[in-house]
């Protein structure tokens, strides 16, 4: 079974295959690349690449500035996607139904603290009589003092992290309503995680806070949907005590049965377990339990931490490839209990050793999050779930400064282009035999999908590749069988200025990204005539669009 994926990988070790010839030869080698146009291998979510928002953002004063212009147009650019809130700190979440702001501010220098109080009172009183989407620009004063604030609580929630204790948060009315006025300005469909730790004293779970929420969402008539829980397999470290897979099914069943006293969402998705590295048995709380998708969280961190501390390590193709034998564990499990459910992949990002040399804002990152993309939508993962948007930690994709990272350009760039439908790859140049009990590890990644049919300068029909280079020289791929003689739109990612892997801005056919005040640059594309190589520089990440190739898989 793993055959399918791995046929879609292709090794060139040139060097080897040339037998030590001059560098010419290397040159004129040729990778021959050819795709299956009948029917595709896989069909995703329209939503594939979706995005997570930490409910630590309430903690540290963000949420308030999810109203933000910037902000809100640089998710609109990743729509449709899916908003999932949620993480470590989703079971300690409490709802409480009232407007009163100033009472749960987190921690501040008290001398300013009462007047920024006011200044976000009187942003709330300005935004209120906006109709529809609430936006607002915030003085720089304002997210100067936010930023200061927020550098003083995120020591306090790292330290919680260490030491695993976390504390309550209230989310209240006010702030549901923030963040659902984000998404639904933003074109995110708003997923909320509940708190599955709040037990009663015979460890079934208390269903108050959630009560009093859905009848606050469905009186405002949120489209939302809901999950239960983060990480149950972790509560025993977290808290000093397990839920077991009998007594979560109980809850999520309870959950179903809520959701269907509150009228509006008596028809409301519903997402679970997302259990952290699939285990035989996390999976057995599914049983007897309707869920929409089942999500599994994964976390480069997992098998990073202490191993990333250069850029070169986002290259090494062990790295690379640890995520696939996660996925296959994952839908190996979820085939054998609930075949045909489909899978979705949370908690995504790349990892920070401890957070000191942070690489995640980085170009050399994409090359592992658009290799994790490519490689979860030929297994037939059906929503990659990146942690986190903006604000926690140090995988977000916009800066404090409401600036992107390259990670968020290779995000709106494979938004724009990708389709769901994923297409097999054919691939002959000068392959490896591979050596008794060695694995060929591949430095040429090369994925297929029809064209985003949201994209309105392609016609159905057209397909989309995307390509990682990992080699340090160049590469040559030549386009063979169906995709001959096609005319090529080229949109190559290269770091921009002069520190390489380690740039922190992304050029796209040469000219560097930039999101000028509050619109979204356009992406030109660079027209390669019919027929023509494909030169892709070393350590780059390409897509290529086959405009008019008439695709049959592509066309319904």
């Amino acid at each position: 079974e793993h055959s399918l994926s791995f046929n879609l990988l292709l090794h060139l070790n040139l060097r080897a295959a040339a037998g030590g010839k001059r560098p010419g030869f290397m040159e004129r080698t040729l990778v021959l690349l050819d795709v299956n146009t009948r029917s595709p291998i896989r069909v995703l979510s329209d939503n594939f690449l979706s995005l997570q928002l930490d409910p630590s953002i309430i903690k540290d004063g963000w949420l308030d500035f999810l109203s933000s212009k910037r902000l809100v147009t640089l998710a609109r650019g990743l729509s449709p996607a899916f908003l999932r809130f949620g993480g470590k700190r989703t079971d300690f979440l409490q709802f409480n139904n009232q407007k009163n702001l100033a009472k749960f501010r987190g921690p501040g220098p008290d001398y300013y603290l009462k007047n920024y109080e006011d200044d976000i009172v009187r942003s709330d009183i300005a935004l209120d009589k906006q109709k529809g989407c609430k936006l607002a620009n915030h003085p720089d004063i304002m997210l100067e003092l936010q930023r200061e604030k927020a550098a003083t609580t995120q020591l306090v929630l790292l330290k919680e992290q260490l030491s695993n204790i976390y504390s309550n948060i209230t989310i209240t009315a006010r702030s549901l309503d923030k963040l659902y006025n984000f998404a639904d300005c933003a074109g995110l469909h708003l997923i909320l995680g509940l708190n599955a730790l709040h037990r009663n004293p015979d460890n079934s779970w208390n269903t108050s806070s959630t009560l009093s929420l859905l009848k606050y969402g469905a009186g405002k008539k949120y489209n939302i949907s809901w999950e239960l829980g983060n990480e149950p397999n972790a509560y025993r470290s977290m808290v000093g005590r397990a839920v077991n897979s009998t007594q979560l099914a109980q809850d999520y069943t309870k959950l179903r049965t809520l959701l269907q006293s509150v009228r509006y969402y008596h028809r409301a998705h519903l997402y679970g377990p997302n259990a952290g590295r699939p285990r035989k048995n996390s999976i057995l709380l599914l049983d007897g339990v309707s869920l929409t998708a089942v999500s599994f969280h994964f976390h480069y961190s997992y098998y990073m931490d202490g191993r990333v501390n250069k850029v070169e390590d986002f290259l090494k193709t062990r790295l690379l490839d640890t995520l696939t034998e996660q996925i296959t564990k994952v839908t190996k499990v979820v085939n054998t209990h609930t075949p045909g459910k489909k899978v979705w992949l949370g908690g995504l990002g790349p990892a920070w050793a401890g957070g000191i040399s942070n690489l995640s804002d980085t170009y050399a990152s994409g090359f592992l999050w658009v290799n994790a993309l490519g490689m979860a939508a030929v297994q037939g993962i059906d929503v990659v779930l990146r942690h986190s948007f903006f604000d926690y930690g140090y995988t977000h994709l916009v800066d404090q400064n409401f600036n992107p990272l390259p990670d968020y350009w290779f995000s709106l760039v494979f938004k724009r282009l990708v389709g769901p439908r994923v297409l097999a790859v054919r691939v002959a140049g000068l392959q490896r035999k591979p050596q008794p009990g060695r694995v060929i590890r591949d430095k040429l990644r090369i994925y297929a999908h029809c064209t985003s049919y949201y994209n309105h300068n392609y016609v159905r029909g057209s397909i989309t590749i995307y390509i990682i280079n990992l080699h340090r020289s160049r590469k040559k791929i030549k386009l063979a069988g169906t995709l001959r003689n096609n005319t090529v739109h080229q949109y190559l990612l290269q770091p921009y200025g002069t520190d390489g892997l380690r740039a922190k801005y992304v050029q796209l056919n040469g000219e560097k990204l930039l999101m000028d005040n509050e619109t979204l640059p356009e992406l030109k594309p660079k027209t390669l005539r019919a027929g023509r190589t494909i030169a892709m520089p070393p350590m780059t990440i390409g897509f290529y669009v086959i405009k008019n190739i008439n695709a049959y898989a592509c066309r319904r």
